[in-house]
């Protein structure tokens, strides 16, 4: 239970907060585990992330939500590891097999502008669940996006194995990318999102373990942030 002086000085906290999210957990449930844990009031977020993916999140508290904008229109990094020759209606390994499409975008075509389309179906993990869940999301609207940088490198041509690094637009999507190369997304993790970085951040579990009196330590000030 916070004391007074705490609370006061949870109100008066205003930055961001990177958190390094496992895989296996929604965005969704780290933004509310925070706000609970240590009675925050305003807490928003620079993008959600999938659930099978891990890496950087922004979580932006009090004042630090009035640039949201400039978080969420922020460029990405990512890392990843594809499986081509196999593809499936969520385009990740937690989705169900689908043919694959029977024209593929070649590699050296991914950098540029990208026309892309969220897929219908999604797999999520329920706070709790074993296992993933399929899930109907409609359709969805085709948008643009970008990729300034792509990088694959073929692990086990047998397996049809790669990993890959990636930098692209906001609302740049790995899954739709993964069904559009004739692929499934076997590992995806964030590394930036504009000029945060993955190494500066607290992994949720440490978060988990926290104590109301330390975590202001864990809070990038708006100055620090902004500069």
């Amino acid at each position: 239970m916070a004391n007074l002086t705490q609370l006061k000085m949870l109100e008066d906290l205003h930055g961001f907060l990177l958190v390094d999210k496992p895989e296996g957990i929604a965005f969704s449930t780290v933004v509310k585990t925070v706000k609970r844990k240590f009675n925050l009031v305003k807490v928003g977020h620079g993008g959600s992330l999938d659930t099978m993916a891990s890496g950087l999140m922004v979580l932006l508290l009090n004042d630090a939500n009035k640039f949201v904008d400039r978080v969420m229109g922020a460029d990405r990094a990512y890392t990843g590891t594809f499986k081509f020759g196999e593809t499936t209606d969520t385009g990740d390994k937690y989705g169900r097999p689908v043919p694959v499409p029977s024209r593929v975008m070649p590699l050296d075509q991914v950098k540029g502008d990208q026309f892309q389309v969220e897929p219908r179906f999604s797999a999520i993990r329920k706070d709790g669940a074993a296992d993933y869940e399929v899930v109907d999301t409609g359709d969805h609207s085709q948008f643009l996006a970008h990729v300034y940088k792509f990088v694959c490198t073929m692990r086990n041509e047998e397996c049809g194995m790669a990993d890959f690094s990636l930098l692209g637009s906001k609302g740049l999507l790995p899954r739709a990318l993964a069904i559009d190369l004739g692929a499934t997304l076997m590992a995806l993790r964030r590394e930036k999102v504009g000029k945060f970085d993955v190494t500066e951040a607290v992994p949720f579990a440490k978060l988990l373990e926290a104590e109301m009196k330390d975590f202001a330590g864990f809070v990038m000030p708006l100055s620090r942030a902004l500069a």
